[in-house]
């Protein structure tokens, strides 16, 4: 019996060191759109608190401010941190010889 879904292996190809810049390059584009987003949400929250009479609706406001302002400030850290390791795999990837293509 033969199976019809088997497929032969595919020769993967392996990332250059292009590809690994330009994933660095966009994702510290991406840290420094968020760290700006960051900076101008914690300012409007500054700038206009909220004025709620009901301690519950206070509560959410804050919870809600809090949530936000942390969520802009861990994509910023997220996309930096992502951004400094493809870096590095850049710099690595330049000194280290590509091993030889079986014949």
């Amino acid at each position: 019996m033969s199976d019809t879904n088997s497929t032969p292996p595919v020769d993967e190809r392996r990332k250059g060191p292009l590809s690994f810049l330009s994933g660095s390059l966009t994702s510290l584009v991406l840290a420094w759109l968020s760290l700006g987003l960051s900076k101008r949400m914690v300012l409007y929250f500054a700038e206009h608190p909220p004025h709620y009479s009901s301690a519950i609706a206070q509560s959410i406001a804050s919870a809600l401010k809090t949530l936000l302002t942390g969520m802009c400030f861990l994509a910023t850290f997220s996309f930096a941190f992502i951004g400094l390791g493809l870096a590095l795999v850049f710099l690595r990837s330049l000194f280290t010889g590509r091993p030889a293509d079986p014949a």
